[in-house]
């Protein structure tokens, strides 16, 4: 092998015509220390069906909202499993991937930020093809859910020195994108809890610690849930996904499925911790072609 970048795409991809330059100009003018250029990722079949649709209006949050959010903050970036440029040396010096994990780049994102190195998001865009269908959705979800666990509980066998090598602020930004991400998924069944009292049924809250905690609860969630509608209303804003926005106000019906992937991948890391669950892809009607398919002008 030769060069001194090496590149990740998955094979359905469909990179931007100038991508590559993009990477090569900025790895000449980075810091030394900037090992790794991540690339935003879209869907290009985002019409196919309503799962498709959420799935990119999710997409769309995360890496156009909250990722970016994550860099400028300094936190550490999990990164993604495509449209990943390294400096060869680096990745080298790092051995490579955690061939174990079966969320190999969110591990080896982590190992960059404790090794001192720094990850930066590159403002391109590489089409891929939306999982649109339940079953195989939830497979998929499940899979980046264990992969993340699996993640979280190797860098913390040893707190104190991820501690010492990623510091307070980071750290906690480790708990949050990783231990977070699945519990959010796992224990989302107990917010929707309160929606029974819509329906005239007492909730066990309000019957162990009062009303008033009752009423401080539903109202977190309800908060949670609008705030969290008005980001993905941001996030699908631009042209590219505008058709999306009456849209993201089905999304709470879509995140259910999420839940059972937790518990899937719950399942999964205690029976089956290497388990690579594959994602079938080609089998979507690609609605429209992607930007990226377009000549240039």
């Amino acid at each position: 092998m030769r060069g001194s970048i090496i590149g990740v795409w998955d094979a359905e991809d469909e990179p931007e015509p100038d991508q590559i330059e993009k990477v090569v100009t900025r790895f000449q003018s980075a810091p030394e220390n900037v090992a790794c250029l991540q690339g935003i990722l879209d869907y290009y079949n985002s019409k196919a069906n309503w799962i498709s649709r959420c799935f990119t209006i999710e997409y769309a949050t995360w890496w156009r909202m909250i990722l970016p959010g994550v860099a400028r903050l300094g936190m550490v970036i999990p990164l993604g499993g495509t449209t990943l440029f390294f400096r060869r040396d680096i990745l080298e010096k790092l051995n490579g991937w955690d061939a174990h994990n079966v969320t190999e780049d969110a591990d080896l994102g982590v190992r960059l930020a404790r090794h001192g190195y720094v990850t930066e998001l590159l403002p391109t865009v590489t089409y891929e093809e939306a999982n649109c269908r339940a079953w195989p959705w939830v497979r998929q979800r499940s899979r980046w859910l264990k992969g993340f666990l699996i993640t979280w509980i190797v860098h913390m066998r040893h707190p104190r020195q991820l501690l010492r090598e990623l510091g307070w602020k980071r750290f906690w930004g480790v708990q949050t994108l990783l231990l977070a991400t699945f519990s959010q998924f796992a224990c989302a069944p107990l917010l929707w809890s309160f929606w029974i009292t819509l329906f005239g049924v007492t909730h066990p809250v309000s019957q162990t610690l009062g009303d008033p905690a009752m009423c401080l609860l539903a109202g977190f969630f309800a908060l949670a849930e609008i705030v969290n509608l008005c980001i993905a209303m941001v996030a699908v804003s631009g042209p590219r996904h505008r058709h999306l926005t009456g849209w993201v106000l089905s999304t709470p019906l879509y995140f259910p499925m999420g839940a059972l992937a937790a518990y899937k991948a719950l399942h999964e890391f205690v029976v089956s911790p290497f388990f690579w669950d594959k994602t079938a892809h080609g089998t979507a009607p690609v609605t429209h072609p992607s930007p990226a398919a377009r000549p240039p002008a």
